[in-house]
């Protein structure tokens, strides 16, 4: 059930970024923006996978959650923390000088 939600999540996200890029630039720029969400998910999956492998069991902490799930999991949190903190810099950036 959690990876479901992860992977459901991560195609909400993709079709926002898709739309958003899309309507600011064109549809190269919708394109590369799904490219690189699929990119980081793919590099981060395989990563956060390591890492959880070195901590827990295979069996996990419950039935619903065990280590593929709670790297998922542990995946979802990063990428939002890393996306929110882009998408605030690039804010920062655009933000007209004394507003």
């Amino acid at each position: 059930m959690v990876p479901l939600l992860v992977f459901y999540g991560h195609v909400i996200a993709a079709a926002a970024l898709f739309t958003k890029q899309w309507q600011e630039g064109d549809l190269k720029h919708g394109i590369l923006a799904v490219t690189y969400l699929a990119l980081i998910f793919s590099v981060g999956w395989s990563m956060s996978t390591f890492l959880v492998k070195l901590f827990v069991s295979e069996k996990g902490f419950a039935v619903w959650l065990d280590r593929d799930a709670l790297s998922l999991l542990f995946l979802a949190i990063v990428e939002t923390i890393f996306f929110a903190a882009l998408l605030r810099r690039k804010a920062k950036r655009t933000r007209p000088p004394g507003a």
